[in-house]
């Protein structure tokens, strides 16, 4: 069987979190974290890789809508250069758009606003690992690019 992935939706307030079943096959939210700072973030998301028996880790990597990188994606790269110095392998995807997808899934569910802002975090999670799952090959096992 192959290992799961937990997905992360980094943002300046909290973090979504998804993880997939170790089959690679389907992604799912978790929670959500409230962002605290470096130390206590990188704690708690090795406590959820521990939780899942998992090091491996996929962030989400705000781009602009020319693809390039801006202010919040150096954000991502730092938080995420934490999580490899922690021992965890971190790769990228792209997730332009998975929060207006995430909050539009929500919405079709007929969830209210109030309660929307407690999970899009971890959906957008779920739909950034979704997508990274989508493109992988049937045949592919390896977390590597």
């Amino acid at each position: 069987m192959n290992e799961r992935i937990v997905a992360l939706d980094i943002g300046d307030a909290r973090i979504g979190v998804a993880v997939c079943d170790a089959s690679r096959l389907i992604a799912s939210p978790v929670e959500v974290i409230p962002h605290i700072g470096w130390g206590p973030d990188v704690q708690r998301i090795k406590a959820i890789c521990a939780r899942y028996e998992t090091s491996l880790v996929l962030s989400g990597l705000p781009l602009n809508m020319d693809g390039s990188e801006g202010f919040q994606a150096e954000k991502v790269r730092a938080l995420c250069g934490q999580l490899t110095a922690a021992g965890l392998q971190v790769r990228f995807q792209d997730e332009r758009l998975t929060t207006v997808t995430a909050e539009g899934a929500l919405i079709e569910g007929g969830m209210r606003r109030e309660k929307r802002k407690q999970h899009v975090d971890k959906v957008a999670a779920a739909v950034i690992l979704q997508q990274w799952l989508d493109t992988l090959p049937a045949f592919r096992e390896n977390f590597d690019e």
